[in-house]
């Protein structure tokens, strides 16, 4: 832990300017106020402050940051008062310290609640003041290196899942690499450990067997790019574990068919020298096409910028190298807090844009899920970059749409778009926007959000406006449909009712208000009879009865609950994968995946009646099986390790068939029960782990 006078020197050692009493004063306060507080690991609970100012340090952060760090849990987990900080310490500190506290006096009913609600008070504070968010990264940093001291294994997992899901893509958001690469690797280890102890082992043994390859080829590019009179600083690493087996399980391969698990960067003095670099790399080496990125011409929306490319080294390894300046370095590594300097924070403006979209889809996310998904979605997509007719440049995801370049300029226009013109020429909403294009949506005042814009639409905001109206509507005609059917429940009881029957029947119903029963009868939660014997007791005689809330595992929108459902056999869908309802005349529902290859046959079939039916998967799904192809060597007890690691992955083997075999490998059709594609996806990334496998593949 640093002593006082060592995090005081460490900040005038960057910023000679800084508030030292402040500084000072901090320490001392929250070293009493914590007094004999401890943490897991036995270590006095002060030094997790003192640990994540030294981080903060380490970025080179302004003095009342740093004073953040010292006091955040003084407000939280000692008697200390916002009034007392605010005294103390001036109202910004104060402010920092209020917007960095642990949030754990949330009550919540589900995990996913707790996590959106703590993200929803992080972005709102978050886009008051950026700093939040570096001392919150911090905060979180420091908490996953000691989180191996955590008894309970599924608490370790639950911060660890929060932190592969929220804090991670918040600091790549704002180019905090290091930050974010660390995060990913201490979490990867506890989320999936057998998948991280393989991949370390393989890393292992690729050291051993290649020797000093690694050595060896950033000594040659040095003296390559040296021979061309530039100087540059060469590294090599592999990459790390987690990057990996993304990579594995995005691609469905091996680690043995990796072919670039090593990195390298070239470390140039100017932007030019970037360029000649490249140029001379390329001569000297084959660059594997597609695989060739500026981002310093056109820098990621989180301002990192680096030349990338991959390629083919003498004895046929792919190789990825970036190219970049020592200031794009510590951009890179450290992104805004790289150049952070608060009084000038309108620089960065551009940067953390995305902030805002977050706050506004606060406002219209009506689940912690559905809040989880669009948040997630935001942060994690790579970006392209569009323009208005006006020049106004539209950063967006690869993969975005006309309707998501509306509602990126203004929710207004994205609500009443029915088209759209890139380069001057007419096309539909559902066209991808490419690199450069320009933009031009058109408008009708008489037009809403159509349910059908969820297939198009990539990003959060534009998802999250198209639900909410559709909410909206749907409440609207549950309404109208709750009225009608109440007005006639009404008319058929035995006698009149008075004025303040309706009263007395929602406290018997214990609903709050008489919208609430309208939509319950329109859903039919509520049974007619049960109506009738909260508005007249004893009028709906034996048979009153409640029916009990729909949790089914999926939902069929505009259907009633009794339609039949079957999920179809050619893709096995399970929950968590987008789906499609197909309706055949006189039979029932068919649910497919939404990439299943039966539905494009059947769209091409014009002769057959089929109707497509919109279904979701309901909030108490209850699992589903799924098919799944393992190729594995031809050697005794294979199958017994695929069982058992299926078995560790909590999911259960219905039924194992083998589907071609020779020599060397043979091949099993195995159909696991799963609870949804999340878990199936981990299963299959943890197959691809294992030694004898040579590949999984989804059927």
């Amino acid at each position: 832990m640093l002593r006082q006078y060592e995090l005081v020197d460490r900040v005038l050692e960057y910023d000679p300017d800084a508030d030292e009493a402040l500084l000072n004063r901090a320490y001392v306060f929250s070293m009493h106020a914590h007094g004999s507080q401890k943490r897991a690991s036995g270590d006095p609970y002060f030094s997790h402050p003192i640990e994540v100012a030294g981080i903060l340090t380490d970025l080179r952060l302004d003095d009342e940051t740093i004073a953040t760090a010292i006091l955040h849990d003084t407000i939280e987990d000692t008697v200390a008062t916002p009034e007392e900080i605010t005294r103390l310490f001036g109202s910004n500190v104060a402010r920092l310290v209020d917007g960095v506290t642990k949030l754990s006096k949330i009550e919540a009913q589900t995990e996913n609640e707790r996590a959106a609600e703590n993200l929803r008070k992080f972005l709102l504070a978050m886009s008051d003041d950026i700093r939040v968010l570096l001392v919150k990264l911090a905060d979180r940093l420091h908490n996953m290196r000691t989180l191996h001291h955590i008894a309970k294994p599924e608490k370790r997992r639950r911060i660890a899942k929060e932190t592969m899901d929220i804090y991670a893509p918040l600091a790549e958001r704002v180019g905090m690499y290091e930050f974010m690469k660390e995060m990913q690797t201490l979490a990867f280890q506890q989320i999936e450990p057998e998948a991280y102890e393989s991949i370390q082992r393989r890393l292992e043994q690729l050291k051993i067997g290649g020797g000093d390859r690694i050595a060896r080829i950033a000594s040659g590019l040095k003296l390559l790019l040296s021979r061309a009179g530039i100087e540059a600083e060469v590294t090599g690493r592999e990459k790390h574990p987690y990057s990996i087996w993304r990579k594995m399980a995005e691609r469905h391969i091996s680690f043995e068919q990796l072919s670039d698990v090593m990195a390298f960067r070239a470390i140039v003095p100017t932007e030019e020298d970037c360029y000649r670099a490249l140029g001379v790399i390329h001569r000297r080496w084959p660059m594997v096409p597609g695989r060739f990125k500026d981002y310093i011409s056109t820098p990621k929306r989180n301002g990192y910028r680096s030349l990338h490319t991959t390629i083919i080294t003498s004895d046929q390894n792919r190789v990825e190298i970036q190219i970049r300046t020592p200031a794009m370095h510590a951009e890179a590594d450290f992104g805004l807090a790289a150049h952070w300097t608060y009084k000038q924070s309108s620089r960065h403006d551009a940067q953390v844009s995305w902030i805002r979209d977050l706050v506004e889809i606060l406002d219209t996310a009506d689940s912690p899920e559905e809040l989880l998904e669009h948040t997630k979605m935001a942060m994690y997509q790579d970006r392209i970059f569009a323009f208005t007719p006006k020049g106004e440049l539209i950063q967006l995801p690869k993969g975005a749409t006309p309707i998501d370049f509306a509602y990126a300029v203004h929710t207004d226009l994205g609500d009443q778009s029915v088209g759209a013109k890139i380069n001057g020429r007419v096309v539909p909403l559902s066209t991808v926007i490419e690199n450069g294009d320009q933009v031009q949506i058109l408008r009708s005042a008489g037009q809403t959000p159509q349910p059908a814009w969820l297939s198009v639409a990539v990003t959060g905001k534009a998802q999250a406006a198209v639900r909410r109206h559709m909410r909206q509507t749907e409440r609207a005609e549950q309404l109208a449909l709750g009225r009608q059917l109440y007005d006639d429940i009404v008319g058929r009881l035995p006698a009149q009712i008075g004025a303040d029957a309706l009263g007395h029947a929602l406290k018997r119903l214990k609903l709050p208000d008489e919208a609430a029963l309208m939509v319950a009868i329109a859903r039919r939660t509520l049974s007619d009879a049960a109506v009738m014997e909260a508005l007249m007791p004893g009028s709906a005689g034996a048979d009153v009865a409640a029916l009990p809330p729909q949790s089914g595992t999926i939902s069929i929108k505009g259907l009633k609950p009794s339609v039949a459902y079957e999920l179809a056999h050619c893709c096995h869908p399970v929950p968590g994968d987008r789906i499609v309802g197909l309706r055949r005349p006189d039979a029932g529902i068919e649910v497919h995946a939404i990439d299943c290859a039966v539905l494009t046959e059947l769209a091409d079939r014009s002769e057959e009646e089929t109707d497509w039916v919109d279904v979701s998967w309901g909030d108490a799904t209850e699992g589903a099986v799924a098919r799944i192809s393992v190729t594995v060597r031809n050697e005794p007890g294979a199958l017994g390790v695929l069982a058992t690691v299926i078995g560790q992955h909590k999911a259960n083997i219905i039924n194992l068939r083998l589907d071609t075999r020779d020599s060397r490998f043979h091949t099993n059709l195995i159909d696991v029960e799963v609870h949804d594609v999340q878990q199936l996806m981990r299963l299959i990334a943890a197959l691809r782990a294992v030694d004898s496998v040579n590949a999984v593949e989804r059927v």
